[in-house]
């Protein structure tokens, strides 16, 4: 195997092997790059850069070595100082808002941007996913696609032969492989690319998000692939799907606008601060407006919040949810059900009657009726939540009001798994019972 040796501002391949030490695939010290706003001072900025580049002044060369370059006139940092160390076995996950800087820096770990400061060192082939085309030749058929990845990636013919078989099956597009990829769709390219960089056995692999692109199925398939090449491979994964990070990931870097925000191996305490990053959902309203929610609190044991609050409560804790609708009577029986969101907008809790109905209530002559619903003990993992009440018809043929982000839950728990739900239960061995509460 040959060996590859990205670096900037002066790493050397002997330093990489004799320091680093054999297992440490990719060290990053001190990386920052910087952009800027404006397309005629970038173009000057860019022209005096590489004058200086040409003849280097003594400040200029010390320049290339700061952390963090001085910016100049409307230029930003996309990255700012992140360091880390990354070996064979291990996967890195890089998480943040759009704009963090997560596909900029992973862009330079590829070099295919430099960086403005610090170094990069990585031993190795590597082998990239950042666009979705993965650096296909769109008039070149699947077939002729494979091979050139291949020899990018430093294979012989003989051995891209040898796995071509088992790149189309994994790939699943036997019947597109001699069709151009500029006809392929987003998720077959996504799939041959993953095919190819899979089977290459890279020492280093980089994802950038290009997942989500994917069936459920195959998805399912490349994260038992990325286990699989953990085993030999370093990996820097990128992604929104939080799911996949606790599944994949043994570190994490949060970042937010360029800098580091979190570094650790809790991948648990790096998603509680990712997801605190982002601004509360304004309340929304929708429905055929017969019913209003008028008011609406949620409490646990210590706290309580109203409307448009946010509600602090530890995993076991007792949540009472208690809303107040206005309807005109006429309306008669109707049913009244909460729903509890997590961040990624995915329903995790349906709160309903012993029925698995939405309460049944009669709308009184006032017009104003209060509805409670008690979870005795809220068995939600860490994270932070939305509640929606959802007001329907007896026989849920009319949506009469869904109030959406009508108030949030932020829970605390030690838990690092990711599940949405933790459950105690009682265990037990032959032995002996153990009553777990």
């Amino acid at each position: 195997m040959t060996e590859a040796v990205i670096t900037s501002s002066g790493a050397h391949p002997e330093r990489a092997q004799s320091e680093f030490g054999a297992e440490l695939l990719v060290v990053a010290e001190h990386v920052s790059k910087k952009f800027c706003r404006s397309l005629k001072r970038s173009l000057w900025y860019g022209l005096k850069d590489i004058g200086g580049a040409l003849l280097p002044s003594r400040q200029e060369q010390a320049a290339l070595h700061e952390a963090l370059p001085a910016l100049r006139r409307d230029e930003f940092m996309a990255v700012a100082d992140v360091s880390f160390e990354l070996r064979r076995g291990e996967c890195l996950g890089l998480i943040g808002h759009n704009g963090a800087g997560k596909s900029t820096l992973l862009k330079i770990l590829n070099g295919l941007l430099p960086p403005d400061g610090g170094r990069i060192t990585a031993r190795g082939r590597v082998a990239a996913l950042i666009e979705l085309n993965a650096g296909f030749n769109p008039i070149l058929s699947g077939r002729e696609n494979i091979f050139n990845e291949a020899a990018l990636l430093g294979f012989t013919m003989s051995e891209t032969r040898a796995k071509f078989e088992s790149i189309v099956d994994f790939a699943e597009i036997g019947d597109f492989l001699d069709m151009p990829v500029q006809n392929y769709s987003s998720g077959m390219r996504v799939r041959l690319g993953f095919a190819v960089a899979a089977h290459m056995e890279p020492d280093i692999l980089l994802i950038d998000e290009v997942l989500a692109v994917g069936d459920v199925a195959f998805r399912f398939k490349c994260l038992n692939a990325i286990g699989d090449l953990m085993k030999t491979s370093a990996v820097v994964f990128v992604s929104h799907a939080m799911p996949q990070v606790f599944r994949l990931c043994t570190d994490l870097i949060v970042m937010d606008h360029g800098a580091v925000t979190y570094q650790g191996t809790s991948i648990a305490e790096g998603v509680a601060i990712y997801l605190s990053l982002f601004r509360e959902s304004a309340e929304t309203v929708t429905g055929s407006g017969e019913v209003s929610i008028a008011a609406l609190t949620a409490s646990s044991t210590m706290h309580a919040a109203g409307l448009g609050g946010t509600l602090k409560a530890a995993h076991g804790d007792t949540l009472t949810l208690t809303a107040t609708l206005e309807a005109p009577p006429s309306l008669g029986r109707l049913r009244v059900q909460f729903l509890i969101w997590n961040a990624e907008m995915l329903p995790v809790l349906d709160v309903l009657c012993e029925t698995l109905d939405g309460f049944p209530i009669e709308v009184p002559d006032t017009g104003s009726t209060v509805v409670s619903a008690r979870i005795p003990r809220l068995e939600l993992n860490g994270g932070k939540y939305t509640i929606s009440v959802i007001a329907a018809s007896f026989d849920y043929s009319r949506i009469y009001c869904r109030h959406d982000n009508s108030a949030y839950l932020q829970i605390t728990a030690e838990s690092a798994s990711g599940a949405h739900i933790l459950s105690v239960a009682e265990w037990s061995t032959p032995q002996s019972n153990y009553h777990n509460r």
